[in-house]
């Protein structure tokens, strides 16, 4: 008789009642962090420096991301733009506040990549590249020409969801409906529908970042 076939039965038992006992205890790991959400450019590339313009990314499915302008503020001496009369695509004219900045965007765990940040200063139309930080609080962007050797990197903020207060209604509308009905109606009813574009001003302003050439 093999007398040491009951102990390795016993051992094969044992160990299928620890891993039964790991797999329904320990829970599943974090999901990992996406672009989605709203971001902050800064004049500086720092976190506490003055800001440039918020972005707020969104998830159109199948993995690819869109980022639209959420909030612009004024830059000591430029001018604020207010449409995009340089762009040369279906952004043309296009209000600032609202227009498609960055399109098709194709996630790859926390890197995205085959998409293109939009320049309003000249219409120009970059090739880029973003990483989500492992804590999900930094959007790393990269525009470049032919390839993300010769471009150049800057960090973009993640903004606490209380700063949604912040925007203009009519954006939280658009691109956040289910944010805008949380919110009640405040801090104004939103309008479905385009936003509105302020009085024309001159070119200039600050916001994209200018790929190393």
């Amino acid at each position: 008789m093999n007398t040491h076939r009951p102990i390795r039965l016993l051992a094969l038992a044992a160990a299928a009642l620890v891993s039964y006992v790991m797999t329904s205890t320990v829970p599943a790991a974090a999901a990992e962090p996406t672009a989605a959400g709203l971001w902050q450019r800064t004049d500086s590339g720092k976190a506490g420096g003055k800001p440039v313009v918020w972005v707020l990314m969104l998830d159109r499915g199948n993995n690819v991301y869109e980022g639209v302008v959420a909030k612009t503020f004024n830059q000591p001496g430029q001018t604020n733009l207010a449409v995009c009369d340089e762009c040369e695509d279906d952004r043309k004219n296009q209000p600032i506040l609202g227009i498609s900045l960055i399109r098709d965007m194709k996630r790859k765990g926390r890197v995205y990549e085959g998409g293109n940040i939009l320049d309003p200063r000249n219409g120009d139309v970059w090739k880029a590249m973003l990483t989500v930080s492992p804590d999900g609080q930094i959007l790393t962007l990269r525009g470049y020409l032919m390839t993300p050797a010769l471009g150049k990197d800057e960090d973009w903020f993640r903004l606490p969801d209380s700063a949604i207060a912040q925007l203009d209604p009519e954006i939280v509308s658009k691109f956040m409906p289910e944010q805008a009905a949380a919110l009640g109606g405040k801090p104004g009813a939103p309008a479905a529908g385009k936003a509105k574009a302020p009085a024309p001003a001159p070119k200039g302003g600050a916001m994209a970042p200018a790929p190393a050439k």
